[in-house]
Order: C-alpha cells, then sequence, then structure tokens
C-alpha cells in the first residue's frame, strides 16, 4: 500500500507539472545521459539531443536549441548547464540541481580516481607508457574538435575571418580570451542587427515535430517558475552567491592569499567567470597559469590532464579538477599529499561549477522571454566563429607539447609565441597521433576505441624501448 500510494503521490505530481514526466523518470534518464557523456561538448550536446528530443521528446528542437543558444554565450561547460536548463524547465530548481549535478558526478569520482593513481604512479614506466598514447589521440581529437565546430560555424567569408583574426590574436599576440569572445559578439550582435545575412543564426537539423512535453507545458500561459520574477531572482543569486563567494573568502582569511588552496579557490573562480566556449577554447589560458604562471604542474601533464577528462564521461572541463589535486598534492602544507590533493580537486570542481548553476537559474527565465531574437543570435554566430579560432589554438599548442621536446619563445615586436626545435621531434609521437588521426578521421573509428588503441600502442612502445 505504501509503494502504491507513493507512486500515485510521485504521478499526481508529475500532473501538476503540466507535462506527466515524475522525478524518478527524469532521474533515470539524466543519469543515463551523464554516463554516456563522452566526446567532448559535441558529443554530450548530441547525446542529450537524441535522448530527450528525438527519443524521450520532452523538449521541441527549437526550444532545445535556444537553450543551447544561451548555454554557449555563458561562461562554463555549455552541456552541463544545457542538461541544468532543461531540467529547470521540467522540474524547476530541484530539476536543474538533479540533472546538472548528475552530469558533473560520474567524471568527478572517475577523475578524482584516476588522479589518485597518476600522483602515486605517474612516474612508474607502465603509467607513462598509458598516458604516452593517450596525448596522441588526445591530439588528434582536439583537431577533430576544430573540424567539427569549424563545418558548422564557417558558413561564409564573414564567420572565416572571425575565426582566422581570433586565432591570430590568441596565438600570435596573447590577446586574453574575454576579449576576443566580448568583441566577437559585438559584432555579430550589431551585424544582426543591421540584417547582415551572414550574421544569421546557424541553422540545425533534425528533431521530433509531435509537440514535446516541455512545449505542452508552456502553453497559453508560462508556468511561475519560467516567468521572469525580481523576487526570485534577487534571493535565487543570493544562495547560490553565498555558496561560491563563502567558501573563497573563508580561505582568504582563515590561510592567506600565498597557500595554495586560497589561489586554487581564486583561479578557478575567476576561470567561472572567463570559460566561455567550453572547456577547449580556455585551456590554452588555463594551461599557460597553471604551468608557466603558479608552476603546479608540466606541459605534459595538463595533456594528461586532458586524456583523463577524455576517457571519463562528463565536461572536459573537469581537467580543472585534476589540476586542483596536482596543485595541493604538490604543496600540501601540514596536510598529507593526498588528502590535499583530494581537498584541492573538490575545492577547484566546487568554485568552477557552482556558478553554472547560477547563470541558469537566475538569466533563463529572462531568456525564455527572447526567443527568435536576432540579435542575440548573432551575437552567438560570431563567439562560435571567432572560438573555432581559440580552438585551432589549443590544438596547436597540444602538438607542440606532444610531438616536440623542446620549444623556443619569441617575445619581440609585440609577438608572443612559441616555436618548435625541430629536432626535438618525438617520432614515436608522431607516429602514434598521426595513427590516431587517420583512425579517426579516414575509418570513422569511435574516440573511446581510439584512445584505448592508443594507450595499448603507448604501452607496446615502452615495451619495445623505444620510449
Amino acid at each position: 500500500m505504501d509503494v502504491t500510494l507513493g507512486k500515485t503521490t510521485e504521478a499526481g505530481a508529475a500532473r501538476n507539472l503540466g507535462h506527466g514526466i515524475s522525478f524518478r523518470e527524469a532521474f533515470h534518464v539524466w543519469l543515463r545521459v551523464a554516463v554516456l557523456s563522452f566526446g567532448g561538448p559535441a558529443g554530450q550536446i548530441a547525446v542529450m539531443h537524441r535522448i530527450l528530443v528525438e527519443e524521450k521528446n520532452w523538449i521541441s528542437e527549437s526550444r532545445f536549441l535556444h537553450a543551447l543558444n544561451y548555454c554557449m554565450l555563458l561562461p562554463g561547460p555549455e552541456a552541463q548547464q544545457l542538461a541544468t536548463y532543461i531540467g529547470w524547465l521540467l522540474h524547476r530548481t530541484a530539476g536543474g540541481i538533479m540533472a546538472g549535478g548528475l552530469f558533473i558526478l560520474p567524471g568527478a569520482i572517475a577523475i578524482m580516481g584516476l588522479s589518485y593513481v597518476y600522483a602515486a604512479y605517474g612516474n612508474v614506466g607502465f603509467v607513462e607508457a598509458v598516458f604516452f598514447g593517450l596525448k596522441a589521440a588526445v591530439l588528434a581529437i582536439v583537431v577533430q574538435a576544430v573540424v567539427r565546430v569549424g563545418k558548422r560555424a564557417l558558413r561564409n567569408r564573414v564567420m572565416i575571418a572571425l575565426a582566422a583574426t581570433a586565432f591570430v590574436a590568441i596565438f600570435f599576440f596573447n590577446v586574453p580570451f574575454p576579449i576576443i569572445i566580448i568583441a566577437a559578439g559585438v559584432i555579430g550582435y550589431f551585424g544582426a542587427r543591421s540584417g547582415r545575412p551572414e550574421f544569421a543564426a546557424i541553422e540545425h537539423g533534425g528533431g521530433n515535430k509531435k509537440a514535446a512535453a516541455v512545449d505542452s507545458l508552456m502553453g497559453e500561459e508560462l508556468p511561475d517558475h519560467v516567468r521572469p520574477n525580481l523576487a526570485r531572482a534577487l534571493k535565487i543569486s543570493s544562495i547560490w552567491l553565498l555558496l561560491w563567494v563563502v567558501p573563497v573568502a573563508a580561505l582568504l582569511i582563515g590561510l592567506g592569499q600565498v597557500h595554495v588552496f586560497s589561489q586554487i579557490a581564486l583561479f578557478f573562480s575567476k576561470m567561472a567567470l572567463v570559460t566561455f566556449g567550453g572547456a577547449y577554447a580556455v585551456l590554452a589560458y588555463v594551461a599557460q597559469q597553471a604551468v608557466e604562471h603558479y608552476q603546479w604542474l608540466q606541459p605534459r601533464e595538463m595533456l594528461d590532464g586532458l586524456g583523463m577528462a577524455e576517457t571519463t564521461p562528463g565536461p572536459l572541463i573537469m581537467v580543472l579538477q585534476f589540476v586542483g589535486f596536482m596543485a595541493a598534492y604538490r604543496d600540501p602544507g601540514t596536510l598529507s599529499p593526498m588528502l590535499a590533493a583530494t581537498l584541492g580537486g573538490l575545492l577547484a570542481t566546487w568554485v568552477t561549477f557552482i556558478p553554472c548553476f547560477l547563470w541558469i537559474f537566475l538569466g533563463a527565465p529572462y531568456i525564455e522571454t527572447l526567443r527568435g531574437n536576432r540579435g542575440l543570435a548573432g551575437a552567438l554566430s560570431a563567439i562560435t566563429a571567432a572560438v573555432v579560432g581559440v580552438i585551432l589554438n589549443l590544438s596547436i599548442w597540444f602538438s607542440l607539447h606532444t610531438l616536440f621536446r623542446q620549444t623556443t619563445p619569441v617575445r619581440s615586436y609585440g609577438l608572443s609565441f612559441d616555436l618548435p626545435v625541430w629536432s626535438s621531434l618525438d617520432i614515436a609521437a608522431f607516429v602514434l597521433a598521426a595513427a590516431a588521426a587517420a583512425a579517426i578521421f579516414r575509418f570513422n573509428i569511435g574516440m573511446l576505441w581510439v584512445l584505448a588503441g592508443s594507450c595499448a600502442a603507448g604501452v607496446a612502445i615502452r615495451l619495445a624501448g623505444v620510449v
């Protein structure tokens, strides 16, 4: 009787929401999405689209893309924020927390486990060999990301010019990423407002044409939680800001600015504000700061961390947990290295993702009123084009540190970039990267198979005494 009553109550609650989808059913679906969220933001968004739009018909194609456009304009991982947005549409704040939290959880657990192994055994030959192969595959995957996003975004000469300008600015002149994104957004906004066709919204195909659950919910009158409400916005802002700011302030006051935990809290809070365009677009800056400024880890270790994030479910920005882990591991203070590392990784994850919930719960009700806004669509198109140039910069940065053992800095006449020392070319890494690229581009082999094969090849090369 209790079970029946519980099911009846849950069904009644689902009907009251207007779409008939129970919280329990949503939990199972979001958990499935989280476990299958491999392949970076493109793959993760594709999984959500297939399950939520085509299979479950919970949300229509147009509303899915409207939510995605908003998330792409936000700092932080767009796929995780998209899950939070749709979860919020379906089951209000609790649904958004569930969807966004589940999207993070599998990757956070996996990255933490791999970080333990890396810290404890990273200098052992077998583990080094696994990550040697992993980096070659990661390089090919990053290049694939450039091609995928480029095919979608660079559909005319104006967008190609924006991407080229962004690449030159960040690679040769080290222009800060936020400046590039803001400039692209402004250009796209005014270009679209002036009626230029080059800045029209990017078209997406597919989708179920039947009335979706969320769209039936958004009938003649919007439900209360979707309507903009100033009092509710202030309440939400205060709660999520406190969850974000209070731990950071407590660390600064209690430990001082030079303590590694304070540095992690401040640095990754800053990243939460400027990580536009997802993990690929911002990792070059994160790597530069973590490697060169803070000296938390080496360039090749940064690639190892990205390899971990590529092989586990969840957002690629989870690599920041690995960075925080290694930073605290190498500067544990009075704590044991592993305990400090665990706290450092969790702290980096907390300050990275708490703002993501803030952006969605605060802005989504207002964004729902902007569907079809031409200026917003133009800004998105221009930003996506600029991100292609930034990802190209990242792929070249990875190439330099994967394929060459040495680089020479060029710092003159306003230029700021690294040149490879050609005699330091790592032949084994080059062959592995070329094989991974062939597997992905020529034979269309899945990402996980390529990663597994590259790891096995790295071990084989090690056993053969080549590296």
